[in-house]
């Protein structure tokens, strides 16, 4: 299905799916509405200003009576507009807020400072996934430590993510291609790095992407390289530079110094234990409580490409 009256791409983002549509027209409306409003109201005070202003110093105000035709109509005509908007807000959110029965279901997990995505065969990616086109997607959206906000502005919905509850939006993609995916609730320091790129392709592209490997063919360090790319970058980098966490390069086989004075050999095991319970050893200088667990959310295939990519970093 064409989608009809798109916005020009230098005014608002690209319109996706027909809410986008919806919302723009609203907001367009809105928009025309306040600009006539403020000529009305500016514009008319200034020529009562210009005309009515008093010429002499010995020049009496004239006694003016009021009129109740106009006084109700200036009254009553913003009255119909406003329950007007009321009413097209409310059926453009109704039709946001409501859940097709039978959409293709993504669960999606925030954390400082990624987004993570897991379909129903298993199949999970990082930073980025895939839909079809012109199928109702439904994501189920949790997330591991503070408030996210899951926004999609070429479709114009956002979303809480909250910690502790799941929390829902659904849309259906009208056109193929990628779509940028932000965080809209400020979550730390790296919030503005917390992207994902959305990839709406044909069915035929998405059931290949569905039923492929993610790292076939792939050596270790290349794995961990994917890896870290889309669950690492923003709070680490590939020099020996301190960023939210430390460097990686030249750790590996360094004796590193902790919270209370011991120190310890940063080895495989080490870095294993880093990966799974970052709390267990806090580095001297670098934050409690900041990285969240991954335990349950990479696989020992990708455990061990990230231990061989910092290896690698020498």
């Amino acid at each position: 299905m064409s989608l009809t009256g798109s916005a020009p791409s230098h005014f608002m983002p690209p319109q996706a799916s027909q809410i986008a549509v919806h919302v723009d027209y609203l907001y367009g409306f809105l928009l025309v509405a306040s600009f006539v409003s403020c000529v009305m109201v500016i514009g008319g005070l200034i020529y009562f200003a210009v005309k009515y202003r008093r010429k002499a110093e010995d020049e009496k105000t004239p006694y003016i009576s009021h009129n109740s035709t106009l006084e109700f109509l200036w009254s009553f005509i913003p009255f119909l507009i406003f329950m007007a908007v009321f009413a097209w807000g409310w059926w453009v959110y109704h039709e946001m807020r409501t859940m097709p029965t039978d959409a293709l279901e993504i669960a999606v997990q925030g954390q400082k400072w990624s987004w993570a995505f897991t379909y129903k065969n298993g199949r999970s990616s990082g930073s980025e996934f895939y839909v079809p086109v012109g199928q109702d997607v439904r994501l189920v959206m949790a997330s591991t430590d503070v408030i996210h906000s899951f926004y999609l502005p070429a479709f114009r919905t956002k979303q809480d993510v909250v910690p502790g509850r799941y929390s829902n939006i659904w849309f259906k993609a009208e056109q193929e291609g990628d779509y940028q995916v932000f965080c809209a609730e400020y979550c730390g320091d790296q919030h503005s790095g917390m992207k994902a790129k959305m990839h709406v392709v044909s069915r035929e592209k998405y059931e290949e992407w569905l039923g492929s490997e993610p790292y076939k063919d792939l050596q270790p360090v290349e794995v961990g390289r994917k890896v870290y790319q889309s669950r690492c970058v923003a709070c680490h980098n590939l020099t020996d530079q301190k960023n939210v966490g430390p460097g990686w390069k030249g750790i590996f086989g360094k004796m590193e110094k902790l919270e209370g004075g011991t120190e310890v050999l940063v080895d495989e095991n080490y870095l294993r234990e880093s990966i799974l319970d970052p709390n267990a050893k806090i580095v001297l200088g670098f934050p409690r409580g900041v990285m969240p667990t991954q335990a349950g959310q990479l696989s020992e295939q990708e455990i061990m490409g990230v231990i061989e990519l910092i290896k690698s970093l020498k």
